[in-house]
């Protein structure tokens, strides 16, 4: 799966198309903190082009203004990562950099990486934005079952997205994205469309995601055991963390 591919599932109005290259040294000057991130994107972003504008008057949905957040627009960017980029550091500081929501299309060689992150006023710097919880992140290899991919492409459209106002539009990509994590565990893809469904979701993603983690540390180490007694006692844990694991599933 390309940009190219995925710019198409979005199916967005051709008023909306701004298909402009943005220079580095606006990401370096905005949003690189540290002298260490100004390097990361000197020398791992080839190139950066801001594709496209949903704003009330290209896509039709009204903007949302209250006391946590401004969504005036949703900014569609995609970047050319070279090889030996620190994908997960850059794609974070372009969300931090960009004062809207951005629907991020990050591809290095094979890989592409989708990411989207809600925005929210900073409690300390006055008209300042800053990233409101984690990065919803999913990388495509083209190796997702065909059937899984058409379902993913077809749920990615604008027009199947939440049109009440831009928060809920972008919070529909954002329940897209976690479709496909669960899908890859379970074999289903269905998007959740209710706030209870989408925390429990997110939830479980991340406590399958801790437990993957955990059980590949108790198996690496009961291979490397000679103790008996350990061995046991490290197969008990492993068995709790299936077991655990088997829970979170099941609330995918």
């Amino acid at each position: 799966m390309t940009v190219a591919d995925l710019i198409a599932a979005l199916d967005l109005p051709s008023g909306a198309r701004v298909d402009r290259r943005v220079p580095k040294t606006l990401l370096v000057e905005h949003g690189a903190p540290t002298a260490a991130d100004k390097r990361h994107i000197q020398e791992g972003i080839e190139e950066m082009q801001w594709l496209a504008t949903l704003k009330p008057t290209t896509i039709g949905v009204p903007a949302l203004r209250d006391a946590v957040r401004e969504y005036l627009e949703i900014a569609v960017l995609s970047v050319v990562l070279r090889a030996k980029a620190r994908t997960e550091r850059l794609t974070e500081l372009i969300h931090r950099a960009v004062p809207y929501p951005v629907f991020l299309l990050a591809g290095e060689g094979a890989r592409l990486t989708l990411s989207l992150a809600h925005k929210r006023w900073s409690q300390v710097e006055t008209g300042a934005t800053v990233l409101d919880g984690e990065l919803a992140a999913v990388t495509l290899t083209g190796s997702e079952p065909d059937g899984l991919q058409s379902s993913f492409r077809e749920a990615l459209s604008l027009a199947r997205q939440p049109r009440a106002d831009l928060y809920r539009l972008y919070q529909g990509w954002i329940n897209t994205l976690q479709a496909l994590l669960a899908a890859r565990m379970t074999g289903r893809f269905a998007v959740v469309t209710s706030p209870d469904q989408t925390a429990t979701r997110r939830e479980a993603l991340r406590e399958c995601a801790r437990l993957d983690t955990e059980i590949a540390r108790l198996r690496a180490a009961a291979a490397r055991e000679r103790q008996v007694p350990r061995q046991v006692e490290l197969n008990l844990q492993l068995k709790r963390a299936e077991a655990a694991r088997a829970e979170a599933l099941a609330k995918l």
